[in-house]
């Protein structure tokens, strides 16, 4: 499902290149549940955005479900996003403007596709099938990121990337939302890869990778 090979990414500081992400290859199979650790400036986001196809390595291969990032065009990396991967974050990322149900809308109103009943299922799945009418201002912090989480999966996704999804939530609700992406994952079959600074929610993932200083430093099951 994810095939990363020898993946590099440097940035300009100042005349020096630094290195960010340093020669990294693993492979995900189809159902996967990864979890991404590592503390402050080792590479995680980073990593994940080049996995995802939001930004380009300096060098190596990146391929999502047998497609190879490097030779598509932006437009090409975009559609394949749209059609392939969900994405949860940190700050949530919702439209202020519509209810969480029609949040829940939007990938599909993007592909064209006609919603259906697949958000008010997917709201009641991760628990708000009875706030599917309320805005995001009207949601607490763990309630808004089961609504991206229920938008992350509204595609149907192969793979989904989720970026510290945790960031903002307190302990016990974190767990919860995490707890939810496993569940979504066994029944979906939905890959998932969770970059986390929280070792006791990356031990809810099947397996985990660890960085330090960008290198990939250990890959074991949780």
């Amino acid at each position: 499902m994810l095939a990363c090979e020898h993946v590099v990414q440097t940035y300009k500081s100042g005349e020096r290149d630094i290195t960010v992400v340093n020669d990294i290859t693993f492979a995900l199979a189809a159902g996967e549940f990864l979890a991404i650790t590592g503390p402050s400036g080792s590479g995680k986001s980073t990593l994940l955005g080049l996995l995802a196809g939001l930004d380009q390595p300096r060098s190596g291969r990146i391929s999502i479900a047998g497609t190879e990032l490097g030779p598509l065009s932006e437009d090409g990396r975009a559609k394949l996003r749209r059609e392939k991967v969900g994405f949860v974050f940190q700050a949530f990322q919702l439209i202020p403007t519509l209810t969480a149900r029609e949040n829940v809308e939007v990938p599909l109103e993007l592909l064209g596709q006609n919603p259906g009943s697949r958000a008010t299922d997917l709201l009641a799945r991760v628990g708000l099938g009875d706030r599917g009418h309320h805005y995001p201002a009207q949601l607490s912090g763990g309630e808004q990121q089961r609504v991206a989480l229920a938008r992350a999966f509204a595609n149907k996704p192969a793979i989904l990337f989720a970026d510290e999804p945790t960031g903002n939530l307190d302990a016990a609700t974190g767990a919860v939302v995490v707890d939810l992406m496993r569940e979504l994952n066994q029944e979906f079959n939905t890959t998932i890869v969770l970059v986390t600074h929280d070792l006791e929610l990356a031990a809810k993932a099947r397996r985990r990778i660890r960085l330090k200083d960008g290198l990939l430093i250990d890959d074991s099951p949780t």
